[in-house]
């Protein structure tokens, strides 16, 4: 086969850098001192990074560099383009990038940069591939929940460098949309700290509060690590170009290990076709034994979800040969020289390399008085090429006889001579910055003046009918989780005709997962839906609006498409919409920072911490096709509401207990917030109401029984 494929090692330090290209990596991706999804990983300061960058070029490797978190305002108006900048001139191959105005930042700043969607922006489907290519992705990272169809679909549909993860460890939430370690514990995901509570032990309860987890000390939130070295050709053919591995907080030994045997096994397909293709048993157990969680899952390429994808009994990584495996000769490049060394001239070298020459001059020599240099000696000394990337290939040597030379002058001339190779392999790629541009303002968002707007949401038909009924809300929001599929339009229009009887508006929410069975169910209905608008809460969810043709000014986004700085606010300004969505992990300065008019904030309600393609209740019960409610007790006691969305197949697991801003109301309305919503979830009728009334008539909320979020602590 001649199709070309890429195998992207991790590098969480310099040395681990050089062991996964040794051992076969095309290319690899790394974190500098700021910015970086893994902030516990060693990382690379800013000298590492610009070495690691002509480090690849110098062995035809490259070097991506993540920004693959979400930016505050001042960190993208007053770090962003300085550290970005020596890197860009060193000749960065790309970055990637979670947010969305550090995109068009780049976009704007850097042009020929090229920008990588990280899977943390939750690309499921085309319609947010074409989005964000349109917006100057040049490659898109997949989601992990991906069946090789829905890859492949995407593939067809959308000229871009696909991305892929193919070993390591998994998620149990769709990157991006977890909110798990920074509610508990302000360690957030979204700024590259999570701390992993899925890999602690939970129970499992019915809705009723009965238990029904098989054993005390269960991880129901820990999925395998994953393994697809038996599905290379499969991935190749269902369109992805760049092979992932896992691992930046990973020893060099196991990155190293791993990248060699997915290498070798690349290169086999690629060699004779999925026909020829196998895998060896001790290529499989060499996997194992570097690493793994409870052995391995292929994850959803090839299914949906299942118990058998996750952990269960134990949710450590294991291993048994990681620290013991021999590490690779570091890489050099073969390159050939002519040295001269003639009688009255100065010394003579050229090297070359792949059209890359180098030509520099020394010292005349000497007459030997005592012992002349040889051809022998002096090429032991000249082709000692030590920590240089370079080895001699061949070595050309005109030696005049009778000739002296001092050690020092034969050291310098191949000092010269090899400095000067590698910025004939380096300087190609060197770029110059047109210097630092800020974003044009624009109008953000809808201003509904003085008087604030309130709005409400429900998940259930029995939230829905309390809404429609009071008067505190008159904007509600539907979720798509409150109607099957067969009841959507009808009950969707119904909700909507009753609210114009008394003034209020609906807003249609489509679903927090936007999958191509989704996409091809909104199209069959959508010419039916009336509602006054709709909320966004993913990137394909917002392509699907905008390519149907609904007005940009009614379509509103969530805080799961994150806007946190000015620069994301007008990124997202540029489609026309009509508002979105005040970050949960913004604290009250913070806030400060943020033009917030047109903005919404989200005053009360179960946030949800995670959502999955992971059922709960199947994994535990078995598949019965019927939403209902579940819970997770933690080690303290605190119990976790899940609810399976059988519409899309997905769960949510909320907080164990809900948001209330009520008590802030008027220091959120001094930050120029405008809107605020009451988000219903897994309260019952009554409850809704009487949450209503509390906040109509502003009576105090049991706060010991609630949570300010990020409100009043933030993030780091």
């Amino acid at each position: 086969m001649s199709q070309k494929l890429e195998l992207l090692a991790p590098a969480g330090n310099f040395h681990t850098l050089k062991e996964v290209l040794a051992a076969g990596a095309d290319a690899v991706y790394l974190g500098g001192s700021q910015f970086s999804a893994r902030a516990y990983a060693g990382n690379f300061n800013q000298e590492e990074v610009l070495s690691a960058i002509d480090y690849g070029h110098i062995h035809n490797k490259k070097i991506i560099l993540a920004v693959n978190t979400l930016l505050k305002g001042r960190e993208i108006e007053e770090q962003l383009y300085e550290y970005l900048l020596p890197f860009y001139e060193q000749g960065l191959s790309a970055v990637i990038v979670q947010d969305f105005g550090v995109m068009q930042f780049i976009r704007r700043n850097f042009k020929d940069l090229p920008v990588h969607a990280s899977t943390q922006m939750t690309v499921t489907g085309v319609s947010g591939a074409k989005l964000l290519k349109k917006a100057g992705a040049s490659r898109i990272v997949m989601a992990r929940e991906l069946s090789l169809q829905e890859i492949q679909k995407i593939h067809q549909e959308v000229s871009i460098e696909i991305e892929a993860f193919a070993h390591g460890a998994l998620c149990y939430s769709y990157s991006g949309q977890c909110l798990f370690s920074s509610l508990l514990g302000g360690r957030s995901g979204n700024r590259g700290r999570c701390a992993q509570p899925c890999r602690l032990s939970y129970e499992a309860y019915d809705s009723r509060f009965k238990k029904i987890s098989k054993s005390q000390k269960q991880y129901p939130l820990s999925p395998k690590d994953l393994c697809t070295i038996e599905l290379i050709p499969q991935l190749s053919e269902s369109g992805v170009f760049s092979f992932k591995i896992e691992g930046r907080m990973k020893q060099a030994e196991y990155a190293a290990g791993v990248v060699s045997v997915y290498r070798r096994c690349i290169d086999r397909y690629l060699n004779g076709g999925k026909e020829a293709y196998y895998v060896k048993k001790e290529e499989m157990e060499y996997l194992l034994n570097l690493g793994n969680r409870s052995g391995f899952t292929n994850g959803c390429y090839q299914q949906w979800n299942g118990a058998d994808m996750i952990t269960f009994d134990n949710s450590s990584h294991e291993k048994s040969i990681a620290e013991s495996v021999p590490l690779q000769e570091e890489l050099k490049q073969k390159i050939s020289g002519v040295l001269t060394v003639k009688q009255n001239r100065p010394m003579e070298c050229v090297v070359w390399r792949e059209g890359r020459k180098c030509q520099v001059f020394g010292e005349i020599p000497k007459e030997a008085v005592n012992q002349p240099v040889t051809e022998e000696s002096l090429r032991a000394r000249f082709e000692k090429t030590g920590t240089t990337p370079f080895v001699f290939e061949s070595l050309k040597i005109q030696l005049d006889d009778g000739l002296f030379l001092p050690a020092s002058q034969i050291n310098e001339l191949r000092r010269q001579a090899l400095d000067g190779l590698i910025k004939q392999c380096v300087s190609p790629f060197r770029r110059k910055a047109s210097g630092y541009r800020k974003q044009k303002e624009r109008q953000s968002g809808v201003k509904e003046g003085k008087n604030c707007l309130i709005t409400a949401s429900a998940e259930t038909k029995e939230q829905l009918a309390v809404l429609l009924e009071s008067p505190s809300a008159s904007l509600i929001y539907i979720d798509s989780a409150a109607f099957s599929r067969e009841e959507t339009v009808d009950g969707v229009n119904q909700a909507v005709n009753a609210a114009k009887t008394t003034g209020k508006r609906v807003y249609y929410i489509l679903p927090a997962v936007f999958r191509e069975k989704t996409a091809e169910f909104y199209r069959s209905i959508f010419a039916k839906l009336k509602p006054d608008g709709f909320l966004a809460k993913n990137y394909d969810a917002l392509g699907f609006l905008l390519e149907q043709g609904e007005k940009p000014e009614k379509i509103r986004l969530d805080y799961s498409l994150p806007a946190w700085s000015n620069e994301s606010r007008q990124a997202f300004a540029a489609f026309g919409i009509g508002g979105d969505a005040v970050p949960l992990e913004l604290n009250q300065k913070e806030l400060r920072h943020r033009d917030n008019a047109g903005s919404e904030m989200q005053i009360y309600g179960y946030l949800p911490l995670m959502t999955s393609v992971h059922c709960v209740s199947k994994n535990v019960l078995g598949c019965r096709h019927t939403p209902s409610l579940t819970y997770l007790k933690d080690r303290y006691a605190k119990f976790f509401p899940v609810k399976n969305h059988c519409n899309e197949c997905y769960n949510v697991l909320y907080n164990s207990v809900p948001l209330c801003l009520f008590s802030v109301m008027d220091q959120l309305q001094d930050l120029g917030i405008d809107a605020f919503r009451l988000s219903f979830t897994v309260e019952s009728g009554k409850e809704t109401a009487e949450i209503l009334e509390m906040f109509a008539k502003r009576l105090p909320f049991d706060m010991s029984h609630a949570t300010y979020g990020h409100y009043k602590r933030g993030v780091e």
